[in-house]
């Protein structure tokens, strides 16, 4: 059972619900995330804008084994079920990929780059090494591209946490962080 109590749309403060029934409307479900989050209208808004930025950055595929490998890192059982999830039936990506993204690699080599560099600045709390930097700019990608990789690790590591200290009830098919991938 979650630590912190997850409301329902109802419970929700007055400021949060319009914003429940946007993910809603854009989901067809409110995942228990969104409504632990709602509790602070400003968290969820803010959240929900960054999400959104995000979801105009790299490709869904590539935000997605991000997210597997830094909730992995993090050990956010809530999040690696949600990105499994995610990641096989929105992204498409198949199992073993999905255990490689949560070893931090890839089978593909520009996406194993940015999964590796992404477990890099979570391991590091940002402060990543020259060579780092050097590897992910020689798989091909550009300033701006690594910027928003470190937004995109940012973005879990904000979920990842919350899940940590809320415990919070998984709503997907259940994977643990225990189970190495």
């Amino acid at each position: 059972m979650s630590r912190i109590a997850i409301p329902t749309r109802e419970a929700a403060p007055a400021a949060s619900q319009p914003l429940l029934d946007a993910v809603n409307k854009q989901l067809g479900v409110v995942p228990n995330l969104f409504r632990l989050v709602s509790l602070s209208p400003a968290v969820l808004q803010g959240y929900i804008g960054l999400n959104g930025a995000l979801t105009k950055v790299l490709d869904v595929r590539t935000r997605e084994r991000i997210a597997l490998a830094v909730a992995q890192v993090n050990g956010c059982d809530y999040c690696l079920s949600a990105h499994t999830y995610l990641g096989l039936n929105l992204a498409k990506i198949d199992g073993a990929e999905i255990a490689l993204n949560r070893q931090g690699a890839s089978s593909d080599p520009k996406a194993a780059a940015a999964v590796g560099f992404a477990v890099a600045v979570a391991r590091a709390h940002g402060k990543v090494s020259d060579a780092d930097i050097e590897a992910v700019k020689a798989a091909g990608f550009s300033d701006a591209q690594i910027v928003e990789i470190v937004a995109v690790v940012a973005e879990n590591v904000l979920t990842n946490f919350v899940n940590n200290v809320a415990e919070t009830d998984i709503d997907f098919p259940i994977v643990r962080a225990a189970d190495e991938g």
